[in-house]
């Protein structure tokens, strides 16, 4: 009789390996969804910045600012995110100063379908030219 009882186990592995990778395959997928928004999304912030800071100089505008953050974001993960990059003057902390926005959409899991929107901001003091 142990026999039997134990021939009856067989392949009980596989049925088991199943019912946990059902559970374990959506949780690992949704924790590489989010850690990739969160990567695009840091990439993004820190160009704004980056842009804003270089567009707020003495010498630089708007225009140079816009260019300065589709180059850092081209650079750092593709230029299809750098698609949507504003920059206007803005007053910040009651002196005049630079904001550049930018708008992407992250793919689910970078397949395609729908996606995450993000919209970030970069926020720079002007420079006052020397005298």
């Amino acid at each position: 009789m142990p026999r039997r009882a134990r021939g009856r186990e067989d392949g009980s592995a596989v049925v088991d390996f199943v019912l946990v990778l059902v559970v374990l395959l959506p949780l690992f997928l949704g924790i590489l969804q989010v850690a990739l928004v969160l990567h695009v999304r840091n990439t993004l912030v820190a160009a704004a910045s980056e842009g804003a800071r270089y567009g707020a100089t003495a010498d630089r505008g708007p225009a140079d600012a816009v260019a300065r953050t589709r180059q850092q974001i081209a650079a750092a993960i593709d230029d299809r995110y750098a698609e949507h990059v504003t920059a206007r003057p803005v007053p910040v902390g009651g002196a005049p100063g630079l904001e550049v926005r930018v708008e992407a959409t992250v793919p689910a899991l970078g397949l395609g379908g729908p996606g995450v929107h993000l919209s970030v901001s970069g926020h720079a003091v002007e420079e006052e030219a020397w005298r």
